[in-house]
């Protein structure tokens, strides 16, 4: 039996329950991981195609079908961990669909296993 792939971000069954709510008052959403400024470090989740991805941005997979990138020197930065996106009570980025839920994505994470980074081509 082949082993299950890697992920680099996935999502909590709380995360998926509101991306689903998500998608279904807004269509296809994408997310990014902010780096700071207005809205701090937490992942941001936007109509499909409303924030512009460019050349720097890395794509580390999907979590509830919906793309989910980060800036190619944040990835420098947390490439050796897993992200994990979950659902707190409280007011998300002003900018991120979910503000008005009462609820905002968090991004927790854990160090990969060398295992996993040998598989991720990352050793």
């Amino acid at each position: 039996m082949a082993a299950e792939p890697v992920l680099k971000v996935l999502a909590t069954s709380s995360a998926l329950e509101l991306i689903g709510r998500l998608k279904a008052k807004y269509g296809d959403v994408m997310f990014h991981q902010s780096g700071g400024c207005c809205d701090g470090s937490s992942p941001m989740c936007f109509p499909q195609g409303e924030f512009l991805i460019g050349d720097q941005d890395v794509r580390l997979g999907e979590i509830g079908g919906a793309p989910f990138y980060m800036t190619k020197a944040q990835y420098d930065y947390w490439k050796n961990t897993q992200l994990i996106i979950d659902v707190v009570p409280g007011r998300g980025g002003m900018f991120s669909l979910e503000g008005p839920e009462g609820l905002r994505f968090l991004t927790r994470s854990r160090v990969f296993t060398s295992e996993e980074l040998s598989s991720l081509g990352l050793l």
